[in-house]
């Protein structure tokens, strides 16, 4: 993150608890309400407790938990204990979680009721000491939390020190490896401040009677990041445990909802609520809506900011880092855009030889964050592929036009080239997507013998519509009118429910991986 500015303002967590402890810190996803006070508490007894289990400094823990308080106690515990935390994805198989917990070595596991029998198989899977797990529920047979936390003291911990997350990316090659950061020897509100400076390139500032809702998983790095910066300057997180649109609005009239970070999907969804429940909800006070992780249709775009005015801000940037903010007002000048970098970043857009290309030409968007660096753990190949004379990479492909505005095409590694043309699936998906009765659809590249690749879409119908090759002719007929002919989809499947993670990631390669067996796509992930 680079050294911090001369006479920058003192945030934190911490210092948020100490000065309004009985400030309401958390909703749950059920109502009830955790205090700064009893939250700074908790985290402190859990430092006192992982120290007294022998958990040193640059260690690592690990979690498997819902949406719920003891995320963000976990969060910080580590963050000023100079420990790492690694949330799972709860939806992974067993060997897949136990995989992660090797492989970051993690020193306790925490999970609750809900995950227990996902952290017994994966854990007794690795053989992992059971005095080294915790849940955070009271379930038979299973070691409580609070054996770790009750015989200790919640007074703050000597020997303080900068901690963070350490997430795992989603392995598109691969198993998956952690984003580990360094952070020496830095205070805790040092790194708080840096961290929640972010928040106010969206004009989200302390104090504000902000409160703050979280729709989607805090095993995502953006999703925990923005919950605990939001902690830091001192507003109240609202968590929700499953995301429906009629949930999300009801809680941005009942609390007062003034932020939150969503994904594309999460518009199309809302979008599609019933007129009269929209007209309803109360949505005066929204102001900042953020946005990311996907490519956002125009169209989508734009009428979200119909309806919610000019609240909703989008940005770029990946677990290893970012990036660019794009504001209401610039991305109606410069529809389809994801901003202008951040102060501290820098954008490239290189071809595949490693040089520069000319404005508005695609090619690989390679980052630079001033002094900012990260490492894959245990995978210096892909940690040196990603990196390139101080700028880093994830694999996207966009341009730059003449403003320095950063337009996104896709991920590189889900590009087609079908007869030597390159096809990006978000510009598809991003009009299909539009049809009234398409619910989802994900594109991809098939084997063709004659132009290499082929574009397939895959359907998830609503609305009334009847899957088929009726809908498929109907559907064809109309993004013929909004698409060049070799965009069309070639083939179109249909499914029931596409596979998609509750943050709205989408698991393209369970579509399209079948259909390359045995086959190779020339390098392509």
């Amino acid at each position: 993150m680079g050294t911090p500015m001369m006479n920058m303002p003192t945030f934190g967590f911490w210092e948020q608890a100490k000065a309004h402890p009985n400030d309401i810190a958390v909703v749950e996803p059920d109502g009830q309400t955790v205090t700064f006070g009893a939250l700074l508490a908790g985290a402190n007894q859990l430092v006192h407790g992982l120290r007294a289990m022998g958990v040193q400094k640059g260690d690592c823990i690990a979690m498997l938990l819902e949406n719920r308080s003891e995320v963000l106690q976990l969060f910080m515990a580590v963050a000023q204990s100079g420990l790492y935390l690694t949330p799972l994805n709860y939806h992974l198989a067993p060997p897949e979680a136990g995989y992660i917990v090797t492989d970051c070595a993690a020193k306790a596991v925490f999970y609750s009721a809900k995950t227990a029998e996902l952290a017994q198989k994966a854990l007794d899977g690795i053989g992992y000491e059971a005095a080294r797990r915790f849940c955070v529920d009271a379930v038979e047979g299973h070691q409580q939390l609070s054996a770790l936390t009750a015989p200790q003291p919640s007074t703050v911990p000597a020997d303080r020190f900068a901690g963070t997350t350490m997430t795992y990316t989603s392995g598109t090659t691969g198993r998956p490896k952690g984003v580990r950061r360094p952070f020496g020897d830095l205070a805790p509100e040092q790194v708080s401040s840096m961290q929640a400076m972010f928040l106010l390139s969206f004009g989200i500032t302390p104090r504000d009677n902000g409160v703050h809702l979280v729709v989607a998983p805090m095993y995502h790095t953006a999703v925990i990041n923005f919950a605990t910066n939001h902690l830091h300057l001192g507003h109240t997180v609202v968590l929700m445990d499953r995301w429906t649109p009629e949930g999300m609005l009801e809680r941005i009239a009942k609390y007062k909802v003034t932020t939150s970070h969503m994904v594309p999907t999460m518009f199309t969804r809302l979008l599609k609520v019933p007129q009269e429940l929209r007209d309803a909800t109360d949505v005066s006070s929204l102001r900042q809506m953020i946005h990311g992780a996907a490519p956002c249709p125009i169209e989508v775009k734009r009428a979200m900011l119909a309806w919610w005015g000019d609240t909703v801000y989008e940005y770029y940037a990946a677990s290893e880092g970012g990036g660019t903010t794009a504001t209401p007002a610039e991305w109606k000048q410069k529809p389809g855009t994801v901003g202008k970098p951040w102060p501290i970043s820098r954008i490239l857009i290189l071809d595949d030889a490693g040089q520069p290309v000319p404005t508005k030409t695609p090619g690989t968007v390679w980052i630079s964050m001033g002094q900012h660096t990260f490492k894959y753990h245990g995978d210096d190949k892909k940690t040196a592929d990603s990196w390139k004379d101080g700028f880093f990479t994830v694999g996207d492909a966009g341009f730059v036009d003449e403003d320095g505005y950063l337009f996104l095409c896709d991920r590189k590694a889900d590009m087609i080239i079908a007869g030597g043309v390159n096809i990006y699936p978000a510009e598809i998906e991003s009009v299909l997507s539009q049809h009234p009765q398409v619910d989802d659809v994900a594109v991809f590249g098939v084997p063709d013998e004659d132009m290499g690749e082929a574009v397939k879409a895959v359907i998830q119908v609503g609305g009334g519509g009847v899957a088929g090759e009726a809908f498929t002719s109907e559907l064809l007929a109309w993004a013929a009118e909004r698409l060049a002919k070799y965009k069309l989809p070639r083939s179109v499947d249909f499914i029931e429910a596409m596979p998609r993670d509750p943050n709205g990631k989408l698991y393209k390669r369970t579509l399209r991986d079948p259909h390359w067996v045995g086959k190779n796509r020339g390098g392509a992930n």
